[in-house]
């Protein structure tokens, strides 16, 4: 049996819905944002698919004819129904905010920080997942997201958060054993990391000359590489921003100041037109206000490192 409702707008329903409630085609358009002229316009455009007349128009109001009052009964019982579902839906989204970000910036600066969201909002649960790909968010199922790049992205907004900045870390050890004394000396250290990236280093140190002996490791994420430095493997290239703890506490060191980006920044992205979703409001506030506080971060936004 064909289905009675193929071909039959939602959007006529709900029209036909507001006006037969309201019994007036001008109330129902001031309801739905629209003009009475739409509002008409779809209430014929519906009685022609249904083949009979929905209304008795009368001189200050509509009123509906039996068929239409049948419709109209069973209409507003499926428009609650419908906005109830939709309504437990949002509030049920409302209370949980999905991240994806990039693995060694949620270790080592977002996660530490989380805690202090979740105390300032203890009716919002936080997923995060880590993913170096740049998601579709709404296909994803996540509100926000974490990524570098030069922020523009289709079907996105975006808010930067901190630079991008990249330099020569390695543990006291390895800095006195190797003796460095200028950015060349790093030429024929045990380095970490791609050749690529070492190399715009080098130049935006002002060295020239290759880039041998190759790197000993190369992984996927900046937190491996540096875990690495961290056990004497060699000089890592890595956000000061990210590990600063670890520099301020001595467990690594900066030979050299010098620094290079390989992207503008990292930004705080979400899916175009959600901007004044609270909970997305919230935490783009919150973060903002983090990185704001952070010394590394205002340093960096000050350095002119070489870009890539």
């Amino acid at each position: 049996m064909a289905d009675p409702l193929a071909g039959i707008p939602l959007a006529s329903i709900r029209v036909f819905e507001a006006a037969a409630r309201l019994k007036s085609f001008t109330r129902a358009a001031e309801e739905l944002g629209m003009t009475q002229a739409a509002v008409s316009w779809q209430i014929k455009a519906l009685e022609g698919r249904l083949g009979q007349s929905l209304f008795r128009r009368l001189p200050r109001e509509v009123q509906p004819t039996e068929g239409g009052e049948r419709l109209s009964r069973a209409a507003t019982e499926a428009m609650t129904l419908l906005r109830r579902a939709v309504s437990d839906l949002t509030e049920a989204d409302e209370h949980i905010l999905s991240i994806t970000t990039l693995a060694s910036l949620a270790a080592q600066w977002l996660a530490p920080r989380l805690g202090g969201f979740q105390v300032a909002n203890p009716g919002l649960a936080v997923r995060l997942d880590t993913n170096p790909n740049l998601l579709d968010l709404a296909r994803e199922g996540f509100d926000i997201g974490i990524r570098s790049g030069s922020g523009d992205w289709p079907g996105m907004e975006s808010q930067l958060l901190m630079p991008s900045v990249f330099t020569p870390v390695c543990s006291p050890a390895m800095a006195e054993r190797l003796n460095l004394k200028q950015p060349g000396d790093l030429l024929d250290a045990p380095r970490i990391g791609m050749e690529k990236e070492w190399a715009a280093w080098f130049a935006a140190a002002g060295v020239n000359g290759g880039t041998q002996p190759m790197s000993r490791l190369t992984a996927d994420y900046q937190v491996l590489e540096v875990a690495a430095a961290l056990g004497d493997q060699g000089v890592a290239l890595a956000s000061p921003i990210l590990f600063a703890r670890e520099l301020r506490n001595g467990l690594l060191v900066r030979p050299f100041t010098q620094t290079v980006s390989f992207h503008t920044g990292y930004y705080l992205v979400w899916p175009e037109g959600r901007r004044r979703s609270p909970k997305i409001a919230r935490f783009r506030e919150w973060l903002a206000a983090q990185a704001d506080a952070d010394p590394t971060i205002v340093a960096a936004r000050g350095t002119s490192g070489g870009a890539v």
